[in-house]
Order: structure tokens, then C-alpha cells, then sequence
């Protein structure tokens, strides 16, 4: 009997002692020019110069009788940049509260989205916008990411 119970001990001690063993690592952060089509965990520190509303458009009325965890649907594409150029941040529901414009932002674990054939920097559930302090760059906006067009091309294998 008292086996069992200090067995029972022993697993209860040892999800606590695995909690305390992860480490978390520091976030490296990168310049906007380093951005690459398909590559995804950025970290950036931003500027917020432009926000466009994209759509915004609420539950249909039938739908709401059926479900009420329906919501609001708001997408917003944001001009964000820093001293070494912009790109267009796709902003959705609760983020599009985060982005106005002349406001310094952190985004943690954005990815780059393509969208016909230009990048798009957007942040899903595993990421996070955080609004901070002003940040003292000027941004560089003569290089927007977001108006280059890339092509996939197929590059057929030999034969």
C-alpha cells in the first residue's frame, strides 16, 4: 500500500520538475529587408504608417440563432516599416485594434504569406502583436517588400 502512494508521489513531483526544466530562449529579431517569401518565426520591432480596412463584416442573422460563438470578421492591411524598409502586414480581428497608425509595435512569430505574387507579413494564433514604446529609427520607405512580384516557377527534373 505505501508503494503505490509513493508511486503516485513520484508521478505527481515529476510534471512539475519537467516545467521547470524548459528554457526558453531570447527572441532574435530581424530587419524588414531580411524577409523572405515562405519563410516564417520573425521577430520585429515596427512602425505602423498606414492601416486600410480590407473587410469587415459581422455574422449572417440566421447564423447567430444557431450559434453564438460566430464573431465579427475584420481584416485590415497595415503599412508597417523600420530604418531598412516596409512591407504590408495583413491584420485580423483583434490585432486590427493594435495596428493605427504611428504607433512602434513588436510582432513575435509572423510568417510571410504570398498573395498574387507579393509578400505579405501576417500573424496567426501562434504569434502576437504587442504595442510599445516609440521607437527613435526613421523608416525607409523607398523599399516596399510588398511591391515586389515574385513567379513560382517549376523546374522539371532530368530525365
Amino acid at each position: 500500500m505505501a508503494t503505490a502512494n509513493s508511486n503516485r508521489q513520484q508521478k505527481q513531483r515529476q510534471p512539475a520538475a519537467a516545467a521547470a526544466a524548459v528554457v526558453k530562449r531570447k527572441p532574435v529579431f530581424v530587419k524588414v529587408d531580411h524577409l523572405k517569401p515562405g519563410t516564417k518565426n520573425h521577430n520585429l520591432i515596427v512602425k505602423v504608417l498606414s492601416f486600410d480596412t480590407v473587410l469587415e463584416k459581422g455574422p449572417r442573422p440566421a447564423a447567430v440563432a444557431a450559434s453564438q460563438r460566430l464573431r465579427n470578421t475584420r481584416i485590415a492591411e497595415c503599412l508597417v516599416g523600420d530604418e531598412t524598409g516596409t512591407i504590408l502586414l495583413t491584420a485580423r480581428n483583434e490585432q486590427v485594434d493594435l495596428v493605427k497608425p504611428g504607433t512602434t509595435i513588436i510582432i513575435r512569430n509572423a510568417k510571410i504569406d504570398m498573395f498574387k505574387g507579393s509578400m505579405r507579413l501576417a500573424v496567426d494564433i501562434w504569434g502576437r502583436i504587442q504595442v510599445t514604446e516609440p521607437a527613435n529609427f526613421a523608416v525607409k520607405e523607398d523599399n516596399n517588400l510588398s511591391l515586389v512580384e515574385y513567379e513560382l516557377v517549376t523546374v522539371a527534373a532530368d530525365e
